[in-house]
């Protein structure tokens, strides 16, 4: 079976392992070097340092559409029976759609219909979710609206971040795209099922914004988000004017926990070994390690000591984020 697959970050590597060991992979496909770092020097994503150990082709397209591009030409060139996507970064015109004999299939790190588009892991969290997945799905024109043709669960567990997950979830979908490739290789299509629309929900890219606590949350999902944005864009508050400075200065919070006590939200509780400890709208989470600007990450505790950070204080004045409903 011949197959191209097209991904571009370190998300979609295991994938591209297990096509390879289960089909003919003719050319692999991704986003094009970009700079990176404080010298901007270009970098090549991880997809294609990978397909490059493996010894195959790779592909970079500025563009996918035939009127900007012969990628939809080159394409065709391969004869592919098969196109695998993951994590490419573009939606495929409907030109690619059809070039392959079986479509073009998605990994996807969600349970559809819920958490369509970029960023599924962060927002599973992020809404307090008991458990997400990896779905494949066949693609068509729409954004992750193609029918399923099979999925695996995961239990989410307390202390899992959106960094924890990805891995996880890296490795689950490998596992997905194994056996379904594996299973067309030796003659047996998946049968697809059509999502339900009335059950989508969205998961838009994050930017820096959506790192800001929420504490008139209930505290179950002031812990989910501060999770969901860990490593990126990263969770905090902002300390009021005059304790680490003249104006409101970042607290990056890392963590989260459920703790006890009550109060108005954003108001600091106390700190003790377990951390720092902060009320929300309903109960209270408790904050173990922080950090400051140009300092190192800490335990909340040892932060307090060198932190007038008195029991009262209202952390960013208790101000709701928007970006989180």
């Amino acid at each position: 079976m011949r197959t191209v697959f097209m991904g571009s970050p370190d998300f979609a590597v295991p994938c591209l392992h297990a096509l390879h060991r289960q089909s003919q992979v003719v050319a692999v496909v991704c986003q094009p070097d970009k700079p990176a770092g404080r010298g901007q020097k270009p970098k090549q994503p991880a997809v294609k340092v990978a397909a490059e150990s493996l010894g195959l082709p790779v592909l970079q397209p500025l563009a996918l559409r035939p009127t900007k591009s012969n990628f939809v030409e080159e394409l065709k060139g391969l004869q592919p029976d098969l196109v695998v996507v993951v994590a490419y970064g573009r939606i495929l015109p409907p030109e690619v759609l059809a070039v392959p004999a079986y479509g073009c299939w998605n990994v996807h790190g969600s349970i559809l219909p819920r958490y369509r588009g970029a960023a599924p892991i962060q927002w599973a969290l992020m809404r307090g979710e008991a458990k997400t997945g990896v779905t494949l799905m066949q693609m068509d024109a729409g954004l992750d609206t193609g029918p399923m043709l099979k999925t695996l669960e995961l239990p989410i567990l307390p202390d899992d971040t959106a960094g924890t997950l990805h891995e996880k979830l890296s490795q689950l979908g490998a596992l997905l795209l194994e056996e379904a490739a594996s299973a067309l290789a030796g003659g047996t299509q998946p049968v697809p099922i059509p999502q339900d629309n009335a059950l989508a929900t969205l998961a838009p890219l994050l930017d820096k914004e959506h790192g800001r606590a929420d504490f008139t949350r209930e505290a179950r999902l002031v812990c989910g988000h501060l999770r969901g944005v860990d490593p990126w864009p990263g969770g905090y508050t902002l300390l009021p004017s005059g304790l680490a400075g003249p104006e409101p200065v970042p607290l990056k919070l890392f963590l989260p926990k459920l703790s006890s006590g009550s109060g108005r939200p954003g108001e600091v509780l106390g700190i003790d070994r377990d951390g720092l400890h902060i009320a929300c709208g309903q109960g209270a989470v408790a904050i173990p390690e922080a950090q400051l600007p140009g300092r190192k990450r800490m335990s909340s505790q040892a932060l307090g000591a060198g932190l007038v950070l008195p029991r009262g204080t209202i952390l960013d004045d208790g101000r709701p984020n928007p970006l989180l409903t």
